[in-house]
């Protein structure tokens, strides 16, 4: 009975969604909703009025549409195979996968964008400005309100965890941590990439009025696939930022920070060295290591451990004392 419970006390789960994980799956699902109403709205609006900037704004919002519906796809997916032992340290980075192919169909959006917007600047086509205008406004009103469906409110969670005491040994800390906003930087990827999508709708739409505008009352017909130009190069570089910081996830890439705060505490009382450092992200609000160390006979797994309890962000931790 005994070596039973200590085996129980020893059982930890893998579950490293975030803290705001199902708060943030009904979000993007609402977003969801009406970003496809808007999308065929304006895609609509723009073949009646003839607006390369409205299409380009209907069109873009119809991939950001799927890409979001890829979103709450990988929320569900997540959740429910969050204590799935076929994945050894959980679906915590199911969000970055989806975070890093919305980032790619959003770089071939912005790349779709600039080429017919170059070829309407050579070949111009006449424009109903005014009813452009207005649909373009009610458009950016969607984005504004999708946008603020993401980032609204603060969450402030806790996660607890429990330790092992044998010497090749795995530690779940207490997780204390403060989000504030989809773009936090160890934030949810996932939101993020929806949050990306729903701006790049916003300069669209924003871009496409300013043409619009400058067309109806400066006859300068030419500023409609000019925006087009300027949003697909804005757009461009969110997307490679957003696929440079999920691919870093999916590829385990070190985090330097963590590291740096690992190897400073177990190394300060000076009877320890740090022979091998392994630091990687498994979710929104999770980190893993694996610390070698070399040291006197004396030193214990469970010492280590007890060295690297501040660091808030770790959730897995299995050391090896030499």
């Amino acid at each position: 009975m005994a070596t039973t419970s200590i085996a129980d006390a020893r059982v930890h789960d893998h579950m490293f969604l975030g803290a705001s994980h199902d708060e943030n799956a009904r979000r993007t699902l609402l977003v969801v909703v009406l970003t496809a109403l808007m999308m065929v709205g304006e895609i609509i609006a723009g073949y009646i009025t003839g607006s390369m900037a409205l299409l380009a704004d209907g069109f873009h919002m119809a991939t950001h549409a799927g890409a979001l519906g890829v979103a709450a796809i990988a929320y569900g997916y997540a959740k429910r195979n969050a204590h799935n032992a076929a994945y050894s340290f959980g679906t915590g980075k199911v969000g970055d996968l989806a975070g890093f192919a919305s980032a790619m169909a959003l770089g071939l959006v912005s790349l779709g964008i600039g080429v017919e917007a170059v070829s309407r600047l050579f070949n111009p086509t006449n424009v109903a400005f005014l009813e452009a205008t207005v649909v373009a406004a009610v458009g950016l009103g969607v984005n504004i309100a999708s946008a603020f469906l993401l980032s609204g409110g603060h969450h402030h969670g806790h996660g607890h965890g429990h330790h092992h005491g044998h010497g090749h040994g795995h530690g779940h800390g207490d997780d204390h941590h403060h989000n504030h906003g989809p773009m936090a930087q160890s934030g949810d990827n996932n939101l993020r990439s929806a949050y990306v999508h729903v701006l790049a709708d916003a300069l669209t739409s924003v871009l496409a009025i300013a043409a619009l505008l400058a067309g109806r009352y400066l006859g300068w017909v030419w500023m409609d696939p000019v925006m087009g130009i300027v949003g697909a190069i804005v757009i461009a570089r969110w997307s490679w930022s957003l696929m440079r910081d999920t691919a870093a996830v999916l590829l385990d890439r070190s985090d330097d920070h963590v590291a740096e705060e690992v190897r400073e505490l177990v190394e300060a009382p000076g009877d320890a060295r740090i022979v091998d450092l392994h630091v990687w992200r498994l979710g929104p609000d999770a980190h893993a290591a694996i610390v070698s160390v070399a040291g006197p006979a004396g030193l214990t797994g469970a010492a280590i451990r007890e060295r690297l309890a501040p660091v808030h962000e770790l959730r897995h931790v299995t050391i090896e004392c030499n």
